[in-house]
């Protein structure tokens, strides 16, 4: 199972952090990948600077509401 922790710390709240987990939820359903990922929350990964901190293994992306579906394509399903 591949496992995708988003800050939800108060930084990355204001950037979105929950239209991000929103969306990618929805990518995750609509692709019937609910037993292949795993959304999870987590309080602050460090990049508090840029947009929403998103960690997938040992990796950490910045990402925002507007590139949420990119990032889901050219870094989750490449990664199942």
């Amino acid at each position: 199972m591949l496992t995708i922790n988003i800050c939800i710390g108060s930084a990355c709240h204001l950037k979105g952090s929950y239209s991000v987990i929103s969306k990618l939820q929805e990518l995750v359903k609509d692709q019937s990948l609910e037993d292949k990922v795993e959304i999870k929350g987590a309080f602050c990964l460090g990049r508090c600077t840029q947009a929403v901190s998103v960690k997938v293994d040992d990796n950490i992306y910045s990402v925002s509401p507007s590139t949420t579906e990119d990032f889901f394509n050219n870094e989750i399903l490449t990664k199942l």
